[in-house]
């Protein structure tokens, strides 16, 4: 625990110095006031975050687990609109959809587990994955498939962590075979994912 607390520090202060930087970075021409080098650190230090929320909460505690794994599905849906609108790559456009499909429905299923068990979903993402919205805003043409790509690498790795984690460790009976149904789901997607980076070198 104590080392997953000192990750979290060091990311977190890592996010605090990209931020204080933008201000000395190359700024985007499109988008003033935004840079994408500094863009990309802060998306690499949220990834870092998650992975460790991940793994040391998510896994263990039903309410950090419900909280993630609703953002994580709020998040790839809001993701994958902008990907079909702003992606330059057909298979980028098309991965962005699946992904609208695939986690519209897996939160239903998931809105469903928490109404049985008197549980509510989170009503709106943190600033962590608000921030990796923004960023894809932020980014157009082909430095938003590369953006794009790398958030949903990161994501995917995330998302299969909190569902592998607590498909073992959870104690919510509904939530775990949720969790188990999901796991695999999310590999596929991830799998994608990487077919999607191969081809972009």
């Amino acid at each position: 625990m104590n080392r997953a607390l000192l990750i979290c520090a060091a990311a977190a202060s890592a996010l605090t110095l990209a931020a204080c930087n933008r201000q000395e970075a190359a700024t985007n021409e499109a988008n003033p006031g935004q840079s994408e080098p500094v863009n990309a650190a802060q998306d690499a230090v949220g990834a870092a975050v998650g992975s460790v929320s991940a793994s040391t909460m998510g896994a263990n505690s039903t309410d950090a687990f419900v909280s993630n794994a609703g953002m994580s599905d709020m998040y790839e849906i809001e993701a994958g609109k902008m990907a079909q609108q702003k992606a330059q790559s057909a298979d980028v456009k098309a991965f962005g959809k699946q992904m609208v499909t695939d986690h519209t429905a897996m939160s239903n299923e998931m809105k469903a587990v928490l109404t049985k068990n008197n549980m509510t979903p989170p009503a709106e993402l943190d600033q962590r994955r608000k921030g990796m919205l923004d960023n894809l805003r932020a980014a157009n043409g082909a430095d938003f498939d590369k953006a794009y790509i790398a958030q949903q690498d990161a994501a995917h790795a995330e998302a299969h962590t909190l569902m592998t984690g607590y498909a073992q460790n959870g104690d919510n009976a509904d939530l775990k075979a949720l969790a188990q149904k999901a796991a695999p789901k999310i590999q596929e997607h991830h799998d994608k994912v990487n077919q999607l980076k191969a081809g972009m070198k």
